[in-house]
């Protein structure tokens, strides 16, 4: 759901036993194919590199997904091994050891022939739609004749073949209100004039003309409802089906193009490029936006009865980011009310999980996040539930001395499901845990640490520290090359009151 390109590698039992009961042998094929876009059984060594060739390509492909490649344990080891293990050790006296040696022997033959033959490495080209010319005029024809205009961009719009910088100049060339969402926060910087980041739905119903371009109309969007009924409604997907999601009740596309996000809204720049989009409609909408975020400062500053006003530590935050962080979302209360606060810096600069929300992927992607962009600094927004799952890899942090810094918002809850749960049902029950001390790091045995120059880092956030002063603190410390887990006693507001989303 997430529409990440991903190989997944499984070993399997070897070739002969399978079904036979061997050691963790189990149907992987189905397990998987329900969720990956493509699964195979590589089943001689000869197979290696083509399969994994095709899973490649189809991973990215259309609508980028997973895809699963199981490597039986014989397929790996080398040919003695296999040979010594699988070869008859005697003659065949009788009918029936005769057939066994010989299918063996064939089994053998079979699962090595090729195998040390030259075959082509080079990666397959990933088959990816694009919009026609025609259909990209069709649309800016649309745009033209309304007053109203406004883009709402998906995570699509941030994959290849179109770089991101590139979809950045095509959003600004375009000039349309934007609202971003998933992996497209930040593609327009902290500050573009052209990005409103509050009160999308009354946008949305207000629009003459909207571009979902790679969005979709599922619980995000209300499934559509909150489209307004009127409105020229362009939807560019490379998947029909996501494209067309809820179209049959609620909405209903004027024209849907079947292409890649980045490219669409490229080659629309191009045909816009005298366009200018009604400054009066853009101005309503930006003074809409300050007035909500004036509001929500206003709101921060209240004094709640016990710990620190969450909206008062992302706002805090916000100013002390700097332009070359990273942020990761791993929670659910706590980084729905990030999401309006914290300004992504540039693109690919927000990480979170998608459309699914699953929660414990934070350490995974900031461990990635680091690797990959090691002079960015790291900050790993969570919940109090979600670090349950990735506390452990704190330990993975300064074992490989990947120096970051992680925001837990501890409200003592699963605070997202008890904002609905205990006023429909009159109870908390399984959503209450506990204000726990993670800042606890320090004491970490040296053995674990790898060495004293290299730590874990707790520092306790507090009603009556000074926040900014927290926050220079962990960023003085990952400068110093450690790893930073900041314990943020939160308490509770209705600021998102209301905002589960089923």
């Amino acid at each position: 759901m997430a529409e990440s390109p991903l190989l997944l590698l499984g070993g399997a039992a070897v070739t002969l036993l399978k079904g036979r009961g061997a050691l963790q042998d189990i149907d992987q094929l189905s397990l998987f194919k329900p969720i990956c876009k493509f699964c195979a059984s590589v089943t001689t060594v000869r197979d290696i590199v083509p399969t994994l060739r095709k899973a490649l390509q189809v991973a990215q492909s259309g609508t980028p997904g997973p895809v699963f490649v199981e490597l039986p344990l014989d397929v790996l080891y080398p040919y003695q091994m296999v040979s010594q293990e699988m070869a008859p050790k005697e003659h065949g006296k009788t009918v029936t050891q005769k057939i066994v040696n010989w299918y063996m022997n064939n089994h053998l033959s079979n699962l090595y022939a090729g195998a040390w033959e030259p075959s082509d490495k080079s990666p397959l080209k990933p088959d990816i739609p694009f919009a026609n010319i025609s259909t990209v005029q069709k649309c800016a024809d649309l745009i033209m004749n309304g007053k109203k205009p406004v883009i709402v961009v998906g995570s699509q719009a941030t994959l290849p073949p179109t770089p991101v910088n590139d979809v950045r100049q095509a959003l600004e060339k375009i000039g349309i209100p934007c609202f971003l969402g998933g992996m497209s926060r930040g593609i327009l910087g902290a500050n573009s004039p052209l990005q409103m980041r509050q009160r999308r739905r009354d946008a949305l119903k207000e629009a003459d003309v909207i571009v979902l371009a790679g969005a979709v109309c599922d619980f995000r969007l209300s499934y559509g409802r909150g489209l307004n009924k009127k409105a020229k409604i362009i939807a560019v997907n490379r998947d029909k089906t996501q494209m067309m999601r809820n179209s049959d009740m609620f909405w209903k596309p004027t024209i849907p193009v079947v292409g890649d996000v980045g490219s669409f809204l490229k080659d629309l720049s191009g045909i816009l490029s005298n366009y200018t989009c009604p400054n009066d409609w853009t101005q309503s909408l930006r003074e809409r936006d300050l007035a909500k975020e004036d509001a929500n400062k206003k709101m921060s500053e209240d004094i709640l009865e016990q710990h620190l006003n969450p909206l008062k530590v992302f706002i805090d935050l916000e100013e002390k980011l700097p332009e070359n962080s990273i942020l990761i979302a791993d929670g659910g209360d706590f980084v729905g009310t990030s999401a309006y606060i914290l300004r992504p810096r540039g693109p690919l600069t927000w990480l979170d999980p998608g459309a699914f929300g699953t929660l414990g992927v934070g350490a995974g992607f900031a461990l990635g996040a680091k690797l990959c962009r090691p002079d960015s600094e790291i900050w790993i927004i969570f919940g109090d539930g979600s670090l349950g799952y990735s506390l452990i890899e704190f330990d993975t942090f300064v074992r490989h001395k990947i120096p970051l810094i992680a925001l837990v918002g501890n409200d003592a809850g699963w605070t997202q499901i008890a904002r609905e749960q205990i006023p429909l049902f009159g109870t908390n029950v399984a959503c209450d845990l506990a204000y726990c001390q993670f800042f606890v790091f320090n004491s970490i045995p040296t053995t674990m640490k790898q060495s004293k120059d290299w730590e874990a880092k707790g520092i306790l956030l507090q009603k009556g520290d000074n926040i900014q002063s927290i926050y220079e603190e962990a960023q003085k410390l990952v400068k110093e090359g450690n790893t930073v887990l900041i314990n943020a006693l939160i308490g509770k507001t209705k600021f998102r009151e209301g905002s589960i989303s089923i």
